[in-house]
């Protein structure tokens, strides 16, 4: 099987992921070899895959596509094919989804989406599995994701959150809009709404979750998107909008002062850094999961 969105898994698969994740299983090792196809950079993604490949007994290869022929001008699907020749399973970090299509159309091996353009599938795992952990369940939670919703997170973020029963708030500026294929596909699964307003969109709110106003690739957009999320920013007061024993995610890297300030991330409330620390059992978890589906 491979792994390109969060929509292929069903709420069971979610669910055997996370209970992996929990065990924290050793049982494929041997050795196997798992190649990350990197177009983007990374710190958390690309070193918690490569950590939890070595714990599991596997090895893997980095591959920063600059140092490949691609970067001469051969095409992605003869790159892939080449890989699958050579290694057991890829783990793609790539700029466009329908890249990763073509790399996993192309490949007679497994192939992770380790983030593109549309979706960012093994981070929302991530995310769920840090929930669950902390509130104990993800049915009947709401998580309002708040700032620019129509990332790749909280495309990823809002298909398994309600696939798993949890009610999903969207909360940024009226001239900000989902996207629209991801929201219609999650309204088929659960509740979710889109709100302007900070306090309407984080009242009973059990997670605000808020990512970087600046994604990557985007850069020449920064002072617009500054101007327009600025009021969705996350600090003590807008956070008293939402329940009580409401925590915080950000899926990082924080950009302090932006999105949300520094006195909330490293708070009591945050759970950005347990979110980090779980990218290396989920992402064990996810390796075995689609080995074993694969097998």
């Amino acid at each position: 099987m491979d792994l390109l969105s969060i929509a292929d898994l069903s709420k069971y698969e979610i669910e055997k992921i996370l209970s992996l994740s929990k065990t924290k299983q050793k049982s494929i090792t041997g050795k196997h070899v798992v190649a990350l196809l990197f177009e983007k950079p990374s710190t958390r993604t690309r070193t918690s895959f490569e950590s939890a490949a070595t714990r599991i007994g596997w090895s893997s290869i980095y591959l920063d596509s600059l140092s490949l022929q691609m970067s001469r001008g051969e095409s992605i699907e003869d790159t892939a094919k080449v890989l699958s020749m050579y290694v057991d399973m890829i783990v793609a970090r790539l700029g466009s989804h329908t890249d990763i299509e073509r790399v996993a159309s192309s490949s007679t091996v497994p192939v992770i989406n380790a983030l593109t353009d549309l979706e960012h599938p093994c981070q929302a795992l991530s995310d769920l599995y840090t929930i669950n952990e902390a509130k104990g369940k993800l049915d009947g939670l709401k998580i309002a994701f708040v700032g620019d919703i129509a990332t790749n997170t909280a495309n990823s973020l809002m298909i398994g959150a309600v696939k798993m029963g949890a009610a999903m708030a969207l909360v940024g500026p009226k001239s900000w809009k989902p996207n629209e294929k991801y929201f219609e596909m999650a309204k088929k699964y659960g509740s979710i709404e889109v709100y302007n307003n900070m306090k309407d969109g984080l009242e009973d709110a059990d997670i605000v979750y808020t990512d970087t106003f600046v994604s990557m690739g985007k850069e020449s957009e920064a002072a617009r998107r500054r101007r327009i999320f600025t009021p969705y920013q996350i600090n003590e007061r807008t956070l008293d909008y939402a329940d009580d024993k409401a925590l915080v995610m950000h899926c990082l890297p924080a950009h302090r002062g932006e999105e949300i300030t520094t006195e909330v991330l490293d708070g009591r409330r945050s759970l950005a850094w347990k979110q980090a620390a779980n990218k290396l059992p989920v992402e064990e978890a996810i390796l075995e999961y689609v080995w074993r589906s694969e097998n």
